[in-house]
This record gives structure tokens, C-alpha cells and sequence, in this order.
């Protein structure tokens, strides 16, 4: 396959049909066709009980009580199906309706606090969206939202575009070091707070000083914390722009 055609990439994208998932199947011999939604749901329930690398389209094929030549129908391969289960679960993601009476920073925080939420149900989904920039029809739809709360409330283009940039990858990073496959054990804290108290005060006084907060805090509000600082320096930069 070449790389500009990578599932999921810019240009696979743009080839695509507008409306695959709602388009007809004509009439086949073997096996009935399946729903293109339920295929998609069904793989997500799958890779969030094994993961992605377990996940198999024979697995998916024996969940749907189908065929894998059902699945080729719609999806030339796993990267594909996987691409459209990225997308699947940015669907999820909650924004303010339009018209609402919130402020940007009200707003802006509602949306990282849905995308978060929605990651944390979804662990196994982060080295995807990681490995590539979701641009499918939900994940448009949301960048398109929260660009236009941005601009609504007075945002210039460069500094909304920034801003969305910012947010999403702080809250991507922080799902997928604290929540995605591979992260530390949240149990382990205990012991590594034992570990900073035992080293020389002398070489590591902040440290030692700063335990008990550096592996206390719970990671809801170590993540709230980050964002409300995110969201204050934006608040800065809006207040001293020209």
C-alpha cells in the first residue's frame, strides 16, 4: 500500500465515499450482509476487552456470528475497521449545544472533561489516536465545534487553532500516560512515595519535601489541574492581545 494511502491518513480520507457507512450493499450470494454500525460498535467492545494488537477480524467475524468475507465488504483490513473505531468513539464525545449561554472557558472545559471521560472508558483506543491524527466525519465534526466556540467568543483564527492544538494533546497525553495500555500501576503509589521519603534529604530536599503531594493527588484533579492552567493562560493571552 503506498503511504499516501494509509488508512486514516489525509489522502486515504479524501477517497473515500462521503457517506460509506450509510451506503446500500447490493444483493450478494453467501452470507447477509451486517450493518456497518454494528460492526464498528462491535469492534470497539472487542479492543476494549482484549486491546488492539489482540484484536483479530476473525474474532470480530465469530462476535458478529458472521464471516470475515462480510466484514471485507466494508473494510479492505483490521487498520481500516481500527481507523473507523477511532472515529466511533470521538462520536461520543459531548460539546456545548449551539446557542449555549456558557462562557469560552466553561465551554472549552466541558469539551476536555467529555474527551477525557470518553478515553478513559476507551484506554485501548489511545495508541490510535497517538499514531495519527483522527480526521473522520466525528472527529472533523468535533474540531469544527470547538473551533467555532473559539472564533464565536472572539478568538483570532491562529490563537483558536493553537488553543484547540494545546487542549487535545494535553488531555490525549494525559489519558494515555495515566490510563492507556502499559501505564503504571495506580496501586504502586504508596510504594513510591516510600521510596521518595527514604532518599538523602540533603542530594533531593524538593523531593522529599514534595512527596506526599507528588503521589497523593488524585489523578482527576492532578488532570483538572493541568487544564485549569491551559485554560487560565489562554485567558491571559486573550486579555493582553492587541
Amino acid at each position: 500500500m503506498e503511504p499516501c494511502l494509509i488508512p486514516g491518513s489525509p489522502a486515504w480520507w479524501a477517497a473515500r465515499p462521503r457517506t460509506p457507512a450509510a451506503a446500500a450493499e447490493a444483493p450478494r450470494r453467501g452470507r447477509p450482509p451486517v450493518d456497518f454500525g454494528r460492526i464498528v460498535a462491535t469492534a470497539l467492545r472487542l479492543v476494549d476487552e482484549v486491546g488492539v494488537q489482540a484484536f483479530t477480524l476473525r474474532m470480530l467475524a465469530d462476535a458478529l456470528g458472521s464471516g470475515t468475507a462480510t466484514l471485507y465488504r466494508h473494510f479492505a483490513g483490521k487498520d481500516e475497521l481500527l481507523v473507523h473505531v477511532v472515529d466511533h468513539v470521538l462520536g461520543d464525545v459531548g460539546t456545548p449545544a449551539p446557542g449555549s449561554t456558557a462562557t469560552w472557558r466553561e465551554s472549552l472545559t466541558a469539551v476536555a472533561d467529555a474527551l477525557y471521560l470518553t478515553l478513559r472508558r476507551h484506554p485501548h483506543v489511545l495508541p490510535l489516536l497517538i499514531a495519527q491524527v483522527p480526521i473522520g466525519p466525528n472527529g472533523l465534526a468535533q474540531r469544527e465545534r470547538v473551533l467555532q466556540l473559539l472564533l464565536t467568543h472572539g478568538f483570532p483564527a491562529g490563537l483558536a487553532a493553537r488553543a484547540f492544538t494545546a487542549v487535545s494533546h494535553y488531555v490525549i497525553g494525559f489519558a494515555a500516560q495515566q490510563h492507556g495500555p502499559g501505564s503504571a500501576d495506580p496501586d504502586s503509589a504508596p510504594a513510591l512515595a516510600a521510596f521518595y521519603r527514604g532518599l538523602d534529604t540533603a542530594t533531593y530536599p524538593a523531593i522529599t519535601t514534595a512527596a506526599r503531594t507528588l503521589t497523593r493527588t488524585p489523578l482527576d484533579e492532578e488532570f483538572r489541574f493541568g487544564l485549569a492552567l491551559l485554560v487560565t493562560g489562554l485567558e491571559h493571552l486573550m486579555d493582553g492581545r492587541p
